[in-house]
């Protein structure tokens, strides 16, 4: 849970999961999952939930510690706090209590531990660590098939403003949505991932295609 105001616990949101459409290329999928009232937070505060998913638990140590160190230790007025318990650990405060230099103080409250790591403004308060789970699914997708481009996009944003009341769901992509989906592979040797030629209207005719004739557009969502 981030916080302080609404508009920075925001700001700190938002740039905890910025570049983080794909694992094919950011690493990890990442967004903003809903709003937290001030009286659901630990410290009484507005914040965000946010959800963060990687290939492995390895990936995870890695990323979440250093995305927390570089966009919510930095941003002013917020903490940082585990919403999902049990699990493998996953290091926050663990990590980044070397940022005071030896000025940081650990406190042990209901059982758990947080840090309190000195900063210009004031103090950065987060937990030891953050809960995981693998109980949980990356990548599901549909395609939206549609006969014009403003049609494709307005069920898009309907879907996505559907989905987003749904507990537990984030699409990471901008908007909740894809235009460029891809395929397994490429003609290219190295590239993992290509333009879904199959799915490009502008295509037919010149690759082989899975679009019905009436089809101009195609959007994805990424659940």
């Amino acid at each position: 849970y981030i916080r302080r105001s609404p508009r920075w616990a925001h700001t700190a949101a938002a740039s905890l999961t910025g570049f983080a459409t794909s694992v094919i290329g950011c690493g990890c999928e990442a967004a903003i999952e809903r709003g937290i009232p001030a009286d659901e937070t630990p410290d009484g505060r507005p914040g965000y939930a946010v959800l963060i998913f990687a290939m492995s638990l390895k990936d995870l140590k890695k990323i979440v510690p250093l995305r927390a160190g570089q966009c919510v230790l930095t941003s002013p007025t917020s903490a940082l706090y585990s919403g999902l318990e049990g699990g493998s650990a996953v290091p926050l405060g663990k990590a980044l209590r070397y940022f005071g230099d030896g000025h940081q103080i650990s406190k042990n409250l209901g059982g758990s531990r947080i840090w309190r790591i000195p900063v210009m403004e004031g103090e950065f308060v987060c937990d030891e660590i953050v809960g995981s789970t693998t109980a949980a699914v990356g990548g599901g997708n549909f395609l939206i098939l549609a006969r014009s481009r403003p049609a494709a996009l307005a069920a898009a944003e309907a879907a996505v403003a559907a989905m987003g009341q749904v507990r537990g769901a984030i699409m990471p992509f901008p908007g909740g949505v894809v235009r460029s989906g891809s395929k397994v592979g490429s003609k290219y040797a190295g590239l993992i991932a290509s333009s879904n030629d199959a799915y490009c209207p502008t295509l037919r005719g010149i690759a082989k295609t899975a679009l019905p004739a009436e089809v101009e557009s195609v959007l994805e969502i990424v659940i």
